[in-house]
C-alpha cells in the first residue's frame, strides 16, 4: 500500500519496505539519469534510500511518496557529482546506454535500429554532459514526465526557475545535437 497525497503516514519499517519495493526502480531511472552510469546511480539509490529509511518520521503524508524520494534522490545524485569534481563519467558500452523498459521496434529495418541506438547514445551523453542542475531540470521534466509543479517542488526551486533551467538545458541538448542531426 502505497500512501496517497491526503493520508498522514507513520511509516513503519514494513511501510519502508513496501515503499522501497515499489518505487525502487523509479528511483534507480532517475539515478541513472542523473549520473549517467549503472554502478553511481547504484550508490546513489542506496543512499537515497538510505536517508529516506533516516528521514521517515519526518514524512507526513503533505505531499506524494514519489515527490518525497524524487528530492532525495536528486539531492544524493548532487551530492555524488559534488564529490566527483563535477566530473561525470558517460557510459560507453551501448548496452549501458539502452533504457530497461525499451521494447525494441521489430518493425524497424536494421538500418533505421542502429541510427535510432545512436541517437539515444548522443542524447544520454549530451543529458550527462549538463551541469547538475540543468540535468535534474531536464531529468525530471523530459525524462521522467514530471510536470513544471512537480518538478519544482522536488528541486526546491520556483516554477520560473525550472523553466530557466530547462531551457538552457535544452538549448544545450539541441546544440551538442546539431551536428549528428544535421548529417542524417
Amino acid at each position: 500500500m502505497v500512501p496517497d497525497r491526503n493520508t498522514e503516514e507513520s511509516a513503519s519499517p514494513l511501510d519502508f519496505e513496501q515503499i522501497v519495493k515499489v518505487h525502487s526502480a523509479f528511483v534507480y531511472n532517475v539515478a541513472y539519469r542523473m549520473m549517467g552510469n549503472h554502478a553511481d546511480a547504484e550508490e546513489v539509490v542506496q543512499d537515497a534510500f538510505l536517508s529516506a529509511f533516516r528521514a521517515r518520521d519526518r514524512f507526513k503524508g503533505a505531499s506524494q511518496v514519489t515527490t518525497w524520494l524524487y528530492r532525495i534522490t536528486v539531492n544524493a545524485a548532487l551530492m555524488r557529482l559534488r564529490k566527483k569534481s563535477r566530473k561525470v563519467e558517460v557510459p560507453t558500452e551501448p548496452a549501458e546506454m539502452t533504457r530497461a523498459y525499451d521494447a525494441p521496434d521489430h518493425r524497424a529495418s536494421p538500418d533505421q535500429a542502429l541510427l535510432s541506438q545512436e541517437l539515444g547514445q548522443k542524447l544520454q551523453t549530451s543529458i550527462a554532459s549538463l551541469p547538475p542542475d540543468q540535468r535534474s531540470a531536464v531529468v525530471l521534466r523530459d525524462v521522467q514526465g514530471l510536470s513544471n509543479e512537480e518538478a519544482a517542488a522536488i528541486l526546491e526551486i520556483t516554477v520560473t526557475a525550472l523553466k530557466t533551467r530547462l531551457h538552457r538545458g535544452r538549448v544545450a541538448i539541441r546544440d551538442a545535437l546539431a551536428p549528428y542531426l544535421s548529417g542524417r
